[in-house]
């Protein structure tokens, strides 16, 4: 069973999580609750749970503020919040969940199927750090990505990263040192979550950073040369929407 606390200022969202997750989260066991920030940080010192859930604005402080408390995690967290747009980007960068209020029930066991897998892992300490580094980041290209790799955690800069390419369930990604390395996640996973100012899908296979283009060669669908000399096909279908972020 993976003991689990849930921290909410809300006495009704406490109820409800609870009950979810004894009807439809059979591996999670709740073992305590608390509705601020201090009695959290204060619960998790007496309780050392195996999960977290964790609503992000609470009074007298948010999430950020008591996790920065913390001399260490040792635990996995699942976020809650009731605002959408609550630095979506930054817990994806961190291989951190985030549900939205109401929680979905699906979502939530997806979430607890994920803490499954990550508590083998024993890494939540540096995700939290890398979590807390990008929302200090303003400018979203210089932050960090986390990225799964076979004996931990590759941290790459977004503003690192020339083009991505699709390897049937996986992905390659090459870097502006000529490395390249290989991860676990689709094309499409990353597409949802790089920034689309800075990075564009140009093909079903491709998606590449626009600061690393040097030159695109007309054609019906086009090519781009890139910083390192790739040559990257532009889809037909991809075309027109790639270059209406340069065309103006």
């Amino acid at each position: 069973m993976i003991s689990t606390i849930i921290i909410d200022d809300e006495p009704n969202n406490v109820q409800a999580l609870d009950s979810l997750l004894k009807r439809y989260c059979t591996e999670v066991m709740v073992v305590g609750t608390a509705n601020s920030c201090d009695s959290g940080y204060r619960l998790i010192s007496e309780v050392s749970p195996k999960l977290v859930l964790l609503d992000i604005e609470m009074p007298a402080g948010n999430a950020f503020d008591m996790l920065d408390r913390l001399d260490s995690i040792d635990f996995e967290i699942i976020f809650i919040t009731a605002f959408e747009n609550y630095a979506i980007n930054a817990f994806r960068y961190s291989a951190l969940d985030y549900l939205l209020k109401p929680v979905n029930i699906k979502e939530l066991q997806s979430s607890v199927q994920k803490v499954i897998t990550r508590l083998k892992e024993k890494n939540a300490d540096q995700r939290i750090n890398n979590l807390l580094y990008n929302m200090k980041v303003t400018d979203t290209v210089h932050q960090r990505l986390v990225l799964p790799a076979n004996n931990g955690l590759i941290f790459i800069r977004l503003n690192t990263l020339v083009w991505l390419e699709a390897n049937n369930n996986y992905t390659n990604i090459y870097l502006n040192n000529n490395q390249k390395i290989l991860v676990t996640k689709t094309l499409g996973e990353f597409e949802n979550m790089l920034p689309p100012e800075s990075f564009s899908r140009v093909h079903h296979s491709f998606i590449v950073n626009h600061d690393f283009i040097k030159k695109y060669q007309t054609g019906r669908g086009g090519y781009l040369e890139m910083e390192g000399g790739y040559i990257i096909e532009v889809s037909v279908r991809k075309k027109e929407l790639f270059l209406s972020k340069f065309i103006r």
